[in-house]
Formats: C-alpha cells, sequence, structure tokens
C-alpha cells in the first residue's frame, strides 16, 4: 500500500470527498513517525501536528488538517457553551466544553464576577432558565454586554437531562445540563424586553392578580355570613380603586409612546380586540410585528400540533407557548360579532368548538402579521 507522507513533513494536500484520510504515523511510514524516546505523549514530538477541526460538515473537509505551532487547538476554533442556575441566594456557572463550574452569590458583586468572567470566555451561547423573573437582574447584564442569551422554558432543559440519563438534579448539576443543553440544541437568541416593556408587563400582570382576588372575594361574598360581609365589601371596594388606577397607570404608558401607540391603534381596529387584549399582547408579546403569521401563532401556543404515526391521522391540538395571551384572545374571538360570525362558519365545518377559538386566533394574527 503506497501513502504520500508529504502530509505530514508540512506539505498541505487535499482529499477528494469520499476518500480515506490516513494518518502515516499509525501505520510507520518513515522515521519522522516514531516516536521520540521519554515524550509524554506517543505521538509528540516537536515538529508541527496536524490537527483536525472538530467543527467540519463535509467529509473533504474533515480530511484538512490545521497546522499549529507545537500541536493543540487554537482557542478561535473551540466554540464555548455556558449554562447558568438561577436561584434565590446563589448562580452556578458551568462551561462546555472546557467542564469549568462556578458559584458566586447573587448580589451586585457576583453579577459583576459572573459578567467579567463570560466576557473573557467569549461563548457562542450562553442559556438560563426562565425562574419567575429571578433571571431578569442577570440576562439584562449579559445582554448590556451583547453576549447571546437564551432564556428557555424549565421543562425543556428537565426533558433534556432525562433524555441524556442525567436523573439527578442540583445547583451545579442544573448549571452542567444547561451548557450541555446550549451546546446540543442550540436554542434561538431573542432579544430581552426592555425596560418600558419589561414595566408594562409587570403592572400587567399585577391587574391580573388583583381580578383574580377580586374574583375569589366576590365568591366569598355570596356564601358570607353578616359578621365578615363588611370586611369583604371593604376589600372588595379597595381592589375595585386599585385596578381602576392601575388602568390608568397603563393607558397613560401606553399612549406614551409612539411606538406603542401606533401598534395599539391597529390593534384595537381589528374586531373583538380592546384595550385589555392589546396591552397583554404588547406587553407579553413584543414580538408581534417581527415574526410573521405561522412563527408569532407558534409562539403563543395558537398553532395546531400534529399527531400522526403511520396511517393514524389524529387530533390537532394547541399545547405550550403563552397562557396569558391566549386566554385574551380565546375571549376576543368570541366578543364582537363579526368575530362571531367566523366563529360559527367554522363550528359548522369542524363541528368542535376548541378549534374554533383556535382558528379565530389565528386569524387575528394573521391580520396583525401581514
Amino acid at each position: 500500500m503506497k501513502m504520500d507522507c508529504g502530509l505530514w513533513a508540512g506539505g498541505a494536500k487535499e482529499f477528494a470527498a469520499g476518500e480515506l484520510c490516513i494518518n502515516p504515523r499509525t501505520f510507520g511510514c518513515g522515521a519522522a513517525a516514531r516516536p521520540a524516546l521519554g515524550t509524554s505523549s506517543p505521538w509528540e514530538s516537536k515538529e508541527r501536528r496536524a490537527v483536525f477541526s472538530p467543527i467540519t460538515r463535509t467529509v473533504a473537509g474533515a480530511c484538512k488538517p490545521v497546522f499549529l505551532q507545537g500541536g493543540g487547538m487554537s482557542e478561535n476554533t473551540v466554540e464555548k457553551f455556558v449554562g447558568i442556575d438561577v436561584s434565590k441566594g446563589t448562580l452556578d456557572i458551568g462551561i462546555e466544553p472546557t467542564g469549568e463550574a462556578l458559584r458566586v452569590v447573587y448580589d451586585d458583586q457576583g453579577i459583576a464576577q459572573v459578567v467579567k468572567r463570560l466576557v473573557a470566555v467569549g461563548p457562542t451561547l450562553i442559556v438560563m432558565e426562565a425562574t419567575g423573573g429571578l433571571e431578569v437582574r442577570l440576562a439584562s447584564e449579559l445582554a448590556g454586554k451583547g453576549l447571546p442569551l437564551a432564556v428557555i422554558n424549565p421543562r425543556q432543559a428537565r426533558d433534556f437531562a432525562r433524555a441524556t440519563g442525567q436523573l439527578a438534579k442540583t445547583d451545579r448539576v442544573d448549571a452542567a445540563v444547561l451548557a450541555a443543553f446550549a451546546r446540543a440544541i442550540r436554542p434561538r437568541v431573542r432579544p430581552l424586553k426592555d425596560t418600558d416593556t419589561r414595566e408594562l408587563d409587570e403592572l400587567l400582570t399585577r391587574r391580573r392578580q388583583l381580578i383574580e382576588i377580586r374574583v375569589q372575594e366576590t365568591l366569598r361574598l355570596g356564601t358570607a355570613s353578616k359578621l365578615p360581609r363588611k370586611s369583604l365589601v371593604a376589600h372588595i371596594a379597595w381592589l375595585d380603586k386599585r385596578i381602576a388606577d392601575l388602568d390608568v397607570d397603563l393607558t397613560r404608558r401606553l399612549r406614551a409612546s409612539d411606538a406603542w401607540r401606533a401598534k395599539d391603534d391597529l390593534l384595537q381596529g381589528i374586531p373583538g380586540v380592546g384595550a385589555v387584549t392589546s396591552l397583554t399582547m404588547l406587553a407579553k408579546c413584543p414580538e408581534l410585528g417581527s415574526l410573521n403569521r405561522r412563527e408569532i401563532a407558534a409562539l403563543v401556543g395558537v398553532a395546531p400540533l400534529a399527531n400522526d404515526s403511520g396511517k393514524h391521522r389524529g387530533k390537532r391540538f394547541i399545547w405550550g407557548g403563552r397562557a396569558d395571551v391566549r386566554a385574551v384572545l380565546y375571549m376576543a374571538t368570541r366578543y364582537r360579532h363579526p368575530v362571531q360570525l367566523c366563529s360559527q362558519g367554522l363550528r359548522r365545518e369542524t363541528q368542535t368548538g376548541g378549534e374554533t377559538s383556535q382558528s379565530g386566533d389565528r386569524r387575528l394574527y394573521a391580520e396583525t402579521a401581514d
């Protein structure tokens, strides 16, 4: 078997797609192939070594060596992925593929330490879970430094851990799992909400909480005896006032922004969309207007998911997405007369009330996205 050893002497020979790229040292081609005595590695020597890139995408490219003085791999050729597990008091950081781990206190000093370290690392992607708002502080700092960040649903990370056989769960393990998730899945980097949008979202969430409390108190009032009735009535009146104040504040913030005002006017021009629906879509779905109708419907969770296998064609259901947005869209599809007519026509076709509301939701997105 004849082989050209010029490749390992420094000449760069390209192999055609499908050819076998053979390391001549394995087969003992020449004296240079033999390891020097006393070296720590059987193939370690002072000559230039060929290092194959792990990120090649073609057969031909896989056989192209990268010559580095003294061997090893350049830092620029290694993609690094970071997972951050956020808890109330600490931050756990895992870095792939180096396996580096770091734990800091979740305060201003700890955040500064994490940001400084990650800027030095220069990761390809950083992944953290949405943890009820605890992640916002760190995420804002990382995004402010221009680092690529994806905030994912915790369910995705847990499912990935189970799929890879990682059943244990600690903060350090979770950080390592998130780093592995970033490396394997590479979720899309989405821009974070700006300060104004985040404040609008928080006020809208507080309004929903107060309404839920008012509903509970109203139900209690219906069965309450004379003794607690006075307290319930006073509390309901206080809730009414707080909700009305929030409505005024939300409207003022909305109309103070030219961009929001234009979107609000466009949304409320759609039959069935009122002030609450418009506010919810602007605060909790800021991607509206930047994605097409299919992408935005899938993001919110009103796109039907297939359930087919072989010849079986299962019933389509919606699942996941943003429940707050989906809830107001459900009401919008049933409120105004033109949308009701559309729903009635779809109901006659599908004979399924659930599919009717989903179709109406997607029609609303089609009108706003096109």
